[in-house]
């Protein structure tokens, strides 16, 4: 997993444990919005960070 990934797996665990702890009802708060667009950054860096390793030759 690269830096950034990891920076945003912190984030949206961070974002996410501030939201349940600070919300009492299921209300979307800043946090929580703050979690999902945290999570899809994660997803988006996992994605560019993976190495691919292409063999032309087929056997």
């Amino acid at each position: 997993m690269s830096k950034s990934a990891t920076g945003f797996l912190i984030l949206t665990l961070l974002s996410g444990i501030f939201h349940m702890s600070t919300a009492e009802d299921s209300t979307v708060t800043l946090p929580l919005i703050a979690c999902g667009v945290f999570g899809a950054l994660f997803v988006l860096a996992l994605i560019a960070g993976r190495r691919i390793k292409f063999d032309p030759v087929l056997r």
